[in-house]
């Protein structure tokens, strides 16, 4: 299920859970946490969500590169609809695609400049507002723009 955040909560970052917020000025309320599993190496960004028939809406999966690259993803093998959420170095979301289709094996290009991805349910992105400018944060996004508070 998917958790909406009380703006002001502060909790330090847990590796399994990613928290989003966007808005404008300094006191961006967060807009949802999810429980994310982390596709870190070669093999897990390869494999990614395919084949899986459904996924809760409060889950995705976040990609994470060693460093900013060009990135494009598709959707080979891979069952449901899903919006990829890009982000540069920082966390900040620069590029959101939504409602990837199954089975398209059309890349989808997501900048020159991408470390993080986060998959989630297709038209969820839309319906939460993400848009380009909102922050992730996690453990795995150093240099955030978002920091994870110190525990």
């Amino acid at each position: 299920m998917l958790v909406p955040l009380q703006a002001g909560a502060e909790t330090a970052c847990d590796p399994a859970q990613l928290e989003l917020r966007g808005g404008t000025g300094p006191d961006r309320p967060p807009l949802a946490r999810f429980h994310v599993e982390i596709a870190d190496d070669s093999a897990e960004r390869a494999k990614g969500l395919m084949f899986r028939e459904a996924m809760a809406s409060g889950a995705g999966m976040l990609f994470v590169y060693d460093r900013p690259q060009p990135a494009a993803f598709w959707m080979k093998n891979t069952l449901i609809p899903l919006d990829m959420v890009f982000a540069d170095a920082r966390g900040v979301v620069t590029h959101v695609h939504a409602n990837a289709v199954p089975g398209d094996e059309s890349p989808i290009p997501g900048g020159d400049a991408v470390q993080y991805v986060l998959e989630i349910n297709g038209g969820l992105a839309a319906r939460l507002g993400i848009v380009p400018g909102a922050e992730l944060r996690h453990p795995a996004i150093a240099g955030a723009a978002w920091a994870c508070p110190a525990r």
